[in-house]
């Protein structure tokens, strides 16, 4: 017998299984001895007081064992398919499509411009400490795309968009942990992620498909109205139809596209800085003590929003026990991002802070105006060796430039600015109400001289959209996916689509 239950437990009873099992058999009113298994659907925290609780729903098994969490995907052998297909780019939206490719008999044949993720971990951190950029191998480019070295983040608000389980399950099928499957805010770590990408790139290869690294393309070739393969740097030429997953760093297809006679248009974005606290800080604030988040909670975490003169500012990827690293994916842009292990044990806690910037606003009606605004802001922000602008809080909110900073997890140097002076005024403005606000919230806790930001955050969505609908009409062969494409946001999302784009082409091929 299975019963299902809902229950509010203090942080060291949810650590404890044992002690869940008999706040269970209570409530249910069996034996403890009766319950064989217990399986937490959904898991939460409610930290609206003092006395937190975690709050759990449970399969709680009586008399009989638990069936596995989740049934894993079987894959077919494609090494002879009559069907392939060329998956542009390998981050989630571009994995997630191979592998429903070969979930549905398609052979896929990947091609990334950067390289395999552990060679990105070597130029990521090399690049950190030393400033020399790989354009091709960085925190934008390569397997994993940028959700490789990201915090993991896997909450969606796309619950209608697609199977968001599925996405979760195959992710635990290949390594993650069964957390995410239940978590009300599941995440990866950046330290855990790597493994499991190479993980699913090995079933992809095992059973046929086909992934080459150092491959950047370059065009398409079309015959008749229709995509039937592409050319990459190296002179090669790939045939079939094409899912294009490159990432909304990749601004070079963006402009071969157009030049090809397809229809883009700009896209409302958001842009930023980073801003960093002390992760005790945050602690306290969140869970109402001076003390912290003691033995059981996990480091706190925060979401903030609100309006300025009708724009939204708002928290963007926040990175408990995390770091800020330096994102650049060209020379002479300055881009910063953060990131956390999945431990999230680290001693500052970092977010994006941004401003909402919408396209309807921009001087220039083309394609790319809202990807020069953000060029302009990167361009500004640049200094040699990837010198970051940065602010002390309380300085930004008083317009004084910082004559010190506070320790901070950003390993490149730091050069003292007024935001006002590499800010557009109305971010900079936004920013600085927008903290205002939140300093509000968290009774004058937020705003602190401890407190750093750090510019820009400028990746947080694609500024192009490629109108895939209007592409569908201009001939078949070509599937636009993914954050590139302007319709995720996000690597669940980002996964949902590329499955989506997949079954699409599956469908169109289908004989």
């Amino acid at each position: 017998m299975v019963r299902d239950l809902s229950i509010s437990l203090s942080p060291e009873e949810a650590a404890d299984k044992e002690k869940m099992k008999m706040r269970a058999a209570k409530k249910l009113g069996v034996r403890i001895g009766d319950i064989k298994a217990l399986r937490i659907q959904r898991k939460s925290i409610d930290a609206r007081r003092k006395d937190v609780k975690i709050n759990i729903t449970l399969s709680v098994f009586i008399g009989e064992e638990a069936p596995p969490a989740f049934t894993p995907v079987s894959f077919p052998d494609v090494h002879h398919a009559k069907r392939s297909a060329v998956v542009v780019g390998f981050g989630p939206a571009g994995i997630f499509a191979s592998l429903t490719l070969l979930e549905n008999g398609i052979r896929p044949v990947v091609l990334e411009r950067g390289l395999d993720v552990h060679s990105r971990l070597k130029d990521t951190a090399h690049f950190s400490r030393t400033g020399e950029l790989n354009s091709e191998s960085n925190y934008a480019f390569g397997e994993g795309g940028a959700g490789a070295f990201s915090d993991g983040k896997l909450y969606t608000r796309s619950l209608k968009r697609g199977n968001v389980r599925k996405v979760l399950s195959l992710l635990v099928q290949h390594g993650a942990d069964e957390e995410i499957l239940y978590e009300s805010h599941p995440h990866i770590g950046s330290d855990r992620l790597p493994y499991i990408i190479e993980n699913m790139r090995n079933t992809i290869i095992s059973h046929g498909g086909e992934v080459l690294f150092g491959k950047k393309v370059t065009g398409l070739i079309r015959r008749h109205d229709e995509t039937v393969g592409i050319t990459t740097s190296d002179g090669c030429e790939y045939m079939g139809p094409v899912i294009l997953a490159t990432g909304h760093s990749a601004k070079d297809v963006y402009y071969f596209l157009s030049a090809s006679g397809f229809s883009l248009e700009a896209k409302s974005t958001a842009a930023g800085v980073r801003l960093e606290h002390r992760q005790s800080l945050i602690d306290s604030i969140q869970y109402h003590s001076d003390s912290g988040r003691g033995p059981y909670l996990p480091a706190a975490s925060y979401s903030f929003v609100t309006q300025v003169n009708g724009r939204g500012v708002y928290s963007f990827c926040m990175c408990p026990g995390g770091v800020i690293v330096p994102a650049s994916s060209e020379d002479g842009h300055m881009v910063v991002n953060g990131m956390s292990p999945h431990s999230r044990g680290g001693r500052f806690a970092n977010s994006g802070m941004i401003v909402e910037l919408r396209k309807e606003e921009l001087e220039d009606t083309d394609p790319f105006a809202m990807l020069r605004y953000i060029e302009s802001i990167e361009q500004k922000c640049f200094n040699p060796g990837f010198a970051a602008p940065a602010e002390r809080l309380d300085d930004f909110i008083a317009h004084k430039c910082s004559s010190s900073f506070p320790e901070t997890s950003f390993p490149r140097p730091l050069v003292p600015v007024v935001m006002d002076d590499v800010f557009p005024p109305l971010i900079a403005e936004s920013l600085r109400e927008g903290f205002k606000a939140f300093d509000r919230m968290t009774r004058s806790r937020f705003i602190t001289r401890d407190a750093l930001i750090i510019a820009p955050e400028t990746r947080t969505s694609s500024p192009v959209r490629i109108l895939r609908d209007v592409a569908m009409k201009q001939g078949r062969g070509l599937y636009p996916a993914g954050e590139g494409a302007g319709y995720a946001g996000g690597i669940v999302s980002a996964a949902i689509d590329g499955t989506e784009a997949a079954l699409r082409l599956g469908g169109d091929y289908a004989y």
